[in-house]
């Protein structure tokens, strides 16, 4: 449904994009991971034509963004930054106005869009006097006005309380689960795309250091927390056992090596344990992993 192919970008000389490529198949909610200025909203603004890329090339549903962005922008909605109303419209109003610049209002499409949003009882106040939760409703029935095959979200939850971010996030999978739609959006916080997203790319400092299935990202091997005395001893013994460093004094070790195994051949080499606590070694240790990759 989208493919981004080799975007490069710079501000003022500065690289914000290097030769980033990934793919959102048809159907799937696809994440684009990354920190704060890593090129994540540089990168959905070219997709959705409004930054020029360096060089590259988007497609969407095959047809070129940079060569026929019309087309291609049609089979699409979009949150993008920040979104803006005009406040001292209503909500309806703001829907009849933003979706007529692109294209037909329909009435009860509308009516079913904001029903669906949870946004009926207030659709006909002025937008001056929403919630923040309550304007983020409002611009995602904005993307779904006309029907799109694909959503592009930039930050969707950026700013909801934790009611509004699990709100948000139902309706995503339910908008997939009854419409096959295809998403992508943009986030730093990795629970959210642990819970939504079949696939992720991972984006440092404007290049992809991962592209892949969430479920990948996961790591089942044992894990371990130790605190053992000599560090030499304790050294020599994992990495006998083919142990690997995490953060925090722990340890993970190969699927068929047993914790208790473990903590034998450190006491039988003479060493000191103190502390034995499994641990599992969570999404935010793979994806800071992944993140320092190039440093």
């Amino acid at each position: 449904m989208l493919e981004v192919r080799n975007l490069t970008k710079k501000f003022g000389g500065k690289t914000a994009l290097k030769g980033v490529s990934f793919e959102v198949k048809e159907g799937e909610i696809h994440g684009l991971l990354g920190h704060n200025g890593a090129g994540k909203s540089t990168t959905l603004g070219i997709v959705l034509g409004m930054v020029a890329a360096g060089s590259g090339e988007v497609r969407i549903d095959g047809i070129s963004v940079q060569r026929d962005p019309r087309r291609a922008l049609r089979k699409v909605g979009s949150i993008f930054e920040a979104p803006a109303f005009y406040d001292y419209l209503s909500g309806w109003e703001n829907l009849r106005v933003l979706v007529g610049l692109s294209g037909r209002f329909d009435r009860a499409e509308t009516r079913e869009v904001v029903e669906r949003v949870g946004l009926s009882d207030r659709i006909h106040s002025k937008v001056g006097t929403y919630s923040h939760g309550m304007r983020q409703r409002l611009a995602l029935a904005q993307a779904l006005l006309p029907e799109p095959k694909i959503l592009l979200l930039d930050e969707p939850t950026d700013g909801l309380d934790p009611e509004g971010i699990k709100w948000f996030r139902d309706f995503i999978l339910q908008l997939r689960e009854e419409r096959g739609m295809t998403v992508l959006f943009n986030s730093h916080l990795l629970s959210e795309v642990e819970q939504m997203c079949d696939r992720v790319s991972i984006i440092r400092a404007g290049e992809l250091v991962y592209e892949g299935a969430v479920r990948e990202l996961r790591d089942d091997r044992p894990g371990v927390r130790l605190h053992v005395s000599p560090p030499e001893i304790r050294d020599a013994v994992i990495a006998e056992l083919g142990g690997e460093a995490m953060p925090g004094d722990r340890w993970v070790f190969p699927g068929e090596t047993r914790v208790p195994d473990v903590v034998a051949r450190l006491v039988k080499a003479g060493a000191e344990v103190t502390e034995v606590t499994p641990v599992r070694r969570s999404l935010e240790d793979v994806y800071l992993e992944y993140s320092r990759a190039t440093e």
